[in-house]
C-alpha cells in the first residue's frame, strides 16, 4: 500500500490517498451518512454552541467509517483535539480518512496496514498524551496501560475511556479482575441504546449485506450461528428471515434456551458444521472454527466472521490446510481448496466480513452509538476532578442512555407516554401493596 503523505506536528496525519477525488467522495460520503444521523446532527450544533471538551485531546481507534467521521465532527464541534487510528485493517474508507485529515483530525489508518503498521498507528495517537480514549476491541487502551503506565498515574493525562464493542469490554472486565486496569472505563457497549440496536440490527443486517453481495440465495439453505448474544441473535434472525434453516452454537446454557424458544434449533459445533451451508461467528472468543473443524465443513461452505478478530475463524489453520491452493475470487473474497478437493469460501480473511465486504452498520443505528459515546466523552470532561481518583468498569449513566434514546425518538416523530406522578411513586415505592 503506498503511503502518500506522512506529516507530523499539529497537522499530523498518515493516509494513503491525498487525491481531490478521494477528498471529494469522502467528504460526500460523511455528508450523505450526517443525513440519517440526527442526534449526532443535534450534538454537533450544542457542542458547537457549548465547547465541553475544549483543550480535550481524545484518541479513538475506531473502524474509519463514514459514520465514525461524524462522530469526529462532534468531538471537534465541542473543542477536542481528535487522534484517530483504525481499528481493522480491511475497515478503513480512505476516502474517509482523506477527508478526516483535511478537516483537522490527526489520521492514521489506511485500508490493508499490516500488524506492524497497526501499533504503530495506536503509538502516534498515543504520543500526544490524551485526556479520553475511546476504543474499539481494546488494543488502544491495553497499548496504552503497557507503554504508557506514566499516564495513569495521578498526575497523568488519562481521565477516563470507553469502549465500544462486545470483545473489547470482555478483555476489561479480565483487567479489572487482574487488577491491570488503572482507570475508569466506561463501556458504552453495555448501554442499551447501543448493544440492542447496533450489536443486534446492525450486525444482522451487516452479514445480510455482505453475503448478497456474493449473489448466494439464502432461502434453503443451512445457516450455523456461532453464539446467540445481540450480534449473533440478529445474524440468526435476519437469516431465517430470508428463509433459511438456522442451528445455534453456544457455550452459555441461558443464550441456548434463549435460542431454542426462539424456534432455532441448538447444537454443538462438531455436531452441525457438516450441514452448514454458511457459517457466520460473533462470540469474541477464539477457536470457533478451527483445524479440527476443517473436515467436517461441507463443500462450498462460505465462512463470516462478525466478531472482532480473526482468531473466531481461524484463518491461519484454513490457509496452512489449503496447502496454496487460495484463490481471491472477488474483493475480500477467497476460494481455498482442500487436498480431499472440497471448496470453502473465506471472507475478509476471517476478519470482519460486513465493514469488507459491505459498508458496515447502517448510519442510522450507528448514530445511537456515537451518540452514546459523544456524551459520554462530555460526561467524563465534566466530572474530569471525581473521574481521576476512579479504577474500574463503570455503567453508563441511565440519563444519557435515556437521552439518547428520547432524541433518536423525536427525530423519528414519535411521542410517548410518561408517568404521572402517582405512577412513579407507585412503582418506585414500596408502601402500595396489592
Amino acid at each position: 500500500m503506498a503511503i502518500c503523505s506522512k506529516k507530523w506536528g499539529n497537522d499530523s496525519y498518515l493516509i494513503a490517498d491525498e487525491s481531490d477525488a478521494t477528498l471529494q467522495k469522502g467528504k460526500e460520503e460523511i455528508d450523505l451518512a450526517l443525513k440519517k444521523m440526527p442526534v449526532v446532527r443535534q450534538l454537533i450544533d450544542q457542542f458547537g454552541k457549548e465547547k465541553p471538551l475544549q483543550g480535550i485531546k481524545i484518541a479513538a481507534c475506531l473502524h474509519v467509517t463514514k459514520e465514525t467521521a461524524n462522530l469526529c465532527r462532534v468531538l471537534q464541534a465541542g473543542g477536542a483535539e481528535i487522534y484517530l487510528c483504525g481499528s481493522n485493517p480491511l475497515s478503513t474508507q480512505d476516502f474517509v480518512a482523506t477527508a478526516l485529515a483535511e478537516e483537522g483530525v490527526h489520521v492514521f489508518a489506511w485500508t490493508g496496514n499490516t500488524d506492524e503498521e497497526f501499533y504503530e498507528c495506536i503509538d502516534a495517537c498515543l504520543k500526544p498524551q490524551p485526556n479520553i480514549i475511546i476504543d474499539d476491541g481494546a488494543d488502544l487502551i491495553v497499548t496504552a496501560h503497557k507503554n504508557y503506565p506514566e499516564y495513569f498515574d495521578e498526575n497523568g493525562c488519562i481521565i477516563a475511556c470507553q469502549e465500544e464493542t462486545t470483545t473489547g469490554v470482555h478483555r476489561f472486565e479480565a483487567m479489572d479482575k487482574a487488577g491491570a486496569l488503572k482507570c475508569a472505563l466506561y463501556p458504552v457497549n453495555d448501554a442499551s441504546c447501543k448493544n440492542q440496536f447496533d450489536n443486534e440490527l446492525g450486525t444482522g443486517q451487516g452479514i445480510v449485506a455482505a453475503i448478497i453481495g456474493m449473489h448466494v440465495l439464502f432461502a434453503g439453505k443451512t445457516v450455523v450461528v456461532a453464539g446467540y448474544g445481540h450480534c449473533s441473535s440478529g445474524m440468526a434472525l435476519r437469516a431465517r428471515g430470508l428463509g433459511a434453516r438456522v442451528i445455534v452454537t453456544e457455550v452459555d446454557p441461558i443464550q441456548a434456551l434463549k435460542a431454542a424458544f426462539s424456534g432455532y434449533e441448538v447444537g454443538k459445533m462438531h455436531d452441525v458444521i457438516h450441514k452448514a451451508d454458511m457459517i457466520f461467528t460473533a462470540t469474541g472468543c477464539k477457536n470457533v472454527v478451527a483445524k479440527e473443524h476443517i473436515p467436517k465443513l461441507k463443500d462450498g461452505v462460505i465462512l463470516a466472521n462478525l466478531g472482532h478478530f480473526d482468531v473466531e475463524i481461524v484463518a491461519k489453520d484454513l490457509y496452512e490446510a489449503a496447502e496454496g491452493h487460495i484463490k481471491t475470487i472477488r474483493p475480500n473474497v477467497e476460494e481455498l481448496v482442500f487436498p480431499s478437493g472440497k471448496r470453502a469460501y473465506l471472507l475478509a480473511a476471517g476478519r470482519l466480513a460486513n465493514l469488507a465486504l459491505a459498508e458496515g452498520h447502517p448510519s442510522e443505528v450507528m448514530d445511537m452509538s456515537f451518540g452514546l459515546q459523544a456524551m459520554m466523552a462530555e460526561y467524563i470532561a465534566k466530572n474530569r476532578d471525581t473521574l481521576k481518583n476512579r479504577v474500574g468498569l463503570f455503567k453508563v449513566p441511565e440519563e444519557i442512555n435515556e437521552k439518547v434514546a428520547y432524541a433518536k425518538l423525536a427525530s423519528m416523530g414519535i411521542t410517548i407516554d410518561s408517568w404521572t406522578e402517582e405512577q412513579y411513586k407507585y412503582c418506585t415505592g414500596y408502601e402500595e401493596g396489592t
